[in-house]
């Protein structure tokens, strides 16, 4: 929201499971600063997140004017398979090599 606000506080946005909308609720969607976003976006989302399904996330992607990007993680939740049974641990490296692509 902040950077939707003042643009210049980065050159980019690096946002892991964002909360799109609360569990359940996909009604109450967070989405409304997208569209003033003028900052590459490189979203890093759970295939089963509560917070945002994939194609929910596609969805609001579409609403922001500057570069984006959806990494998908599959079979993993909010916490990206940190907390859970379903360990990631190859995600920071690919993450890293992500942002790296998709920022330079």
């Amino acid at each position: 929201m902040l950077c939707a606000e003042e643009p210049d506080v980065a050159s980019g946005l690096l946002l892991l499971s964002y909360p799109l909308h609360p569990p359940g609720k996909p009604q109450q969607l967070r989405t409304q600063h997208l569209p003033k976003l003028q900052i590459p976006v490189l979203f890093v989302q759970g295939t089963r997140d509560p917070f945002g399904s994939i194609e929910e996330m596609a969805s609001a992607v579409k609403l922001i004017p500057a570069k984006t990007k959806l990494l998908p993680v599959e079979g993993v939740g909010h916490d990206l398979g940190f907390g859970g049974k379903k360990r990631q641990a190859a995600l920071p490296t690919t993450v890293v090599s992500e942002f790296k692509g998709f920022f330079d």
